[in-house]
């Protein structure tokens, strides 16, 4: 299969390209070059900025966009490759959706962006899932039946660029007492790179098409920190403290709480229908693979997670 990657040199564009030389696909890559350029040696490297440069002409079975974010820019590569791609796989996301007072599914509303702009991202992202259901609009209005989207949860594991998950592992890491969101058994979603990535190139193999949800169906708290701790050979003692007290003392919900969704009527956020991309051959590896991958392979950020001192101050302000 001749595949073409828009980016393909960072996290899940990473993973799909080392996927698809691994399955034996001839792969083409359309990025600027400013982003790992050193990596897969054996693929085709075209350079350019998809926002202003020409879109490269060819012959390829699929076109796998895991750099859309601004509807204009994804309409644009979309016609530019409407006649010399089969397939177009776009990778959107969960956040697409408007209401997370339940799990979500495919056909479930989506965001609209209102006021917001549509030529850039805000820094605080808050346009971000509108932006996304418009790009689906584009790609399905230009390839039609052709179109496959992919909707990822929350994407851990290897080469991470974001804290969000590799906080626990590396915290777990730490040992000590560590402030962990009550109850235990309660569910989180998220996804390995590796194995999203995988699946985007069999999509493009099996010539699906359609909208998928494409996350772990859920995983407990509990289970997480324990697979933290069996990794890393940690002594770390999680103090599971509820949403309550979390909220009253101020915890950021997401990033500095890394994945926790304490807010009544969010809970869907952790809840998506993957029921579709299961039936499709979306499957995961165990969990400490993910774990490892993410405590080796990623880096813990300055923007996402508690700090010692937070945290000393949070299990204080419980104990007391």
């Amino acid at each position: 299969m001749k595949l073409l990657v828009l980016g393909g040199t960072q996290f899940l564009g990473r993973a799909s390209v080392e996927a698809a030389l691994k399955r034996g696909h001839d792969v083409t890559l359309f990025n600027r070059g400013e982003t790992n350029p050193e990596l897969f040696p054996q693929a085709k490297k075209l350079r350019g900025d998809r926002a202003r440069d020409a879109i490269p002409t060819g012959e390829w079975d699929a076109v796998i966009d895991t750099s859309g974010y601004v509807p204009d820019v994804v309409r644009r590569s979309a016609e530019a490759l409407r006649d010399s791609v089969e397939r177009y796989l776009f990778v959107s996301s969960v956040s697409v959706y408007a209401d997370f007072t339940s799990g979500p599914d495919e056909h479930s509303r989506r965001e609209e962006l209102g006021d917001l702009p549509s030529d850039r991202l805000l820094e605080d992202y808050s346009n971000y899932g509108a932006l996304k259901a418009l790009t689906e609009d584009d790609v399905v209005d230009v390839f039609g039946e052709r179109a496959l989207i992919v909707r990822p949860g929350l994407i851990v594991g290897p080469h991470d660029p974001t804290g969000r998950f590799t906080y626990w592992p590396h915290r777990v890491a730490r040992g000590g007492d560590v402030v962990a969101p009550a109850p235990p058994e309660r569910t989180v979603q998220f996804v390995d790179a590796r194995d999203v990535g995988l699946w985007l190139v069999e999509l493009c193999e099996r010539r699906d098409a359609g909208v998928f949800n494409a996350t772990h169906p859920g995983i407990s708290w509990g289970d997480l920190i324990d697979s933290c701790k069996r990794v890393s050979a940690s002594d770390a003692r999680p103090v599971w403290i509820p949403d309550e007290f979390l909220l009253e003392h101020g915890v950021g919900e997401w990033m500095e709480l890394p994945m926790w969704i304490g807010t009544p009527g969010a809970a869907g956020l952790h809840q998506a229908d993957v029921s579709r991309a299961l039936a499709a051959g979306l499957t995961f590896r165990p969990l400490d693979e993910t774990v490892r991958g993410a405590l080796e392979g990623a880096e813990t950020r300055a923007n996402a997670g508690l700090s010692p001192e937070r945290e000393a101050e949070l299990l204080e302000a419980w104990r007391g």
